[in-house]
């Protein structure tokens, strides 16, 4: 069984026939935007892609100028989609909503895919927004997702539920690849809310693996809802609280999992956050100080990488993360980072969520002095009583002005917090929300 719809089991035979009717539809275009929604479809696409020598386009969002953008890179890109009114602004091939019966599996042979291939690109977007294109080939992906299994230490043929997108690398190595490279099954749907991924997980067959973000975990304990039993949680995309780590192996009654890595990358480390504060690498993956920059190559990474983050080698193959580079703060000769603030501020009894933003004018003025806003929900508080907690946590220095209360934050759909998504709320709200 190579995926799950619900309770319905979809084979591999299913699988390589729908990957080759799939192909047979693809116009003659090198390069796809696998824009599928449902987590089968997507890798059905993908496949097909593989097997007739196009490459994936992955890039970080679907918006008018993302499509424009991708259209400047690839003319020919045409959109593979499942949704019956989707609105990308490019050529569109219609995935079929529904599998086709499935030849006898004896006559399909598994197509056998060069590791030298080049499966797909993805993007990020650089400081100017241009999309920045990293390639990414079949075999490097697959020696990546077999050492994560290795790490993950799972047993034969588990069920993996993703409340992240296959287009998000994290999503694309953990609920995609992990699943088509070692025999475990991937769930087609994505549940978003607390309530669907308690009904997705207890359609499905035990073992089961929650593939998640700290934004859908700390959602998941606040509704209450009663979870079946899960052999392992995964947990990407943003920093995840010791706090809620260990609140949610307890409360589920599993281990929890924390992968490091990034789009550029791919994953290169994993720790489990209650037993250390320590990641450890891949295999044959390195971290290089150079400057004051790290540096990451070796194992299944392409090329060389400078990382985002502020990483501190701590031996052979274990390292620190501080938070990233951009989020560092100086004020009056005083140092911080906005992953510390964000936790002392989230860990104030009452706040649901909360985030602290660098305010675009003290990022461009000439004295360079940094000065911070922050963005909170937390019903049943006020500006005054937040900041009078933060003043007990935090250095003065570095109390937000201005605090709004706000009714939620504009999380993506992984749960990240864009920086300009954030100075775009207060600039929004700035004036009927509540400020201190």
């Amino acid at each position: 069984m190579i995926a799950r719809r619900g309770s319905v089991a979809l084979s591999a035979a299913q699988f390589l026939a729908d990957v080759r009717r799939v192909a047979a539809t693809l116009p003659p275009a090198r390069h796809v935007l696998n824009a599928c929604a449902d987590r089968y479809h997507f890798s059905v696409g993908f496949a097909a892609c593989l097997v007739s020598g196009r490459v994936s386009l992955l890039p970080s969002t679907h918006t008018p100028e993302m499509m424009r953008q991708l259209r400047a890179f690839a003319p020919d890109v045409v959109c593979l989609t499942d949704e019956d009114d989707c609105s990308i602004e490019l050529p569109r091939v219609r995935c079929a909503a529904a599998p086709q019966p499935a030849a006898d599996a004896a006559t399909l042979a598994v197509p056998q895919i060069d590791a030298a291939q080049l499966a797909a690109i993805v993007f990020t977007s650089g400081s100017t927004g241009t999309p920045v294109p990293y390639r990414k080939s079949f075999g490097r992906l697959i020696a990546c997702v077999r050492e994560e299994a290795a790490r993950l230490g799972l047993p034969g043929h588990c069920t993996l539920v993703a409340t992240v997108p296959a287009q998000h690398m994290y999503g694309f190595e953990s609920s995609v690849l992990l699943a088509l490279a070692n025999g475990h099954a991937l769930c087609a749907e994505r549940p978003f809310y607390p309530a669907d991924i308690a009904a997705v997980l207890g359609a499905v067959p035990a073992p089961r693996v929650l593939i998640s973000t700290p934004v859908h975990l700390r959602a998941l304990l606040a509704s209450g809802v009663v979870l079946p039993p899960m052999e392992l949680i995964l947990c990407s995309t943003a920093p995840l609280a010791q706090q809620l780590a260990a609140e949610t192996e307890q409360r589920c009654a599993t281990r929890l999992l924390e992968i490091y890595g990034s789009t550029e990358t791919g994953q290169i480390a994993v720790r489990r956050p209650t037993r250390t504060p320590e990641w450890t690498l891949w295999p044959g993956v390195t971290l290089s100080l150079e400057g004051e920059a790290t540096w990451a190559r070796g194992g299944h990474i392409e090329q060389p990488t400078r990382m985002c983050d502020v990483l501190q080698s701590t031996g052979e193959g274990r390292f620190l993360l501080h938070g990233r580079v951009s989020d560092l703060v100086n004020i009056a000769g005083k140092r911080s980072s906005l992953a510390y603030l964000n936790h002392q501020l989230n860990s104030i009894p009452g706040v649901q969520d909360g985030a602290f933003f660098h305010l675009e004018e003290s990022r461009t003025t000439h004295t360079g002095v940094a000065r911070l806003g922050a963005c909170v929900v937390a019903p049943g508080l006020d500006a005054a009583r937040v900041l009078e907690a933060l003043r007990e946590r935090i250095d003065p220095a570095f109390l937000p002005r201005p605090l709004l209360l706000v009714a939620r934050l504009p999380r993506n759909s992984t749960g990240k917090l864009p920086q300009e998504a954030l100075r775009s709320l207060a600039a929004a709200q700035g004036k009927t929300a509540t400020v201190a």
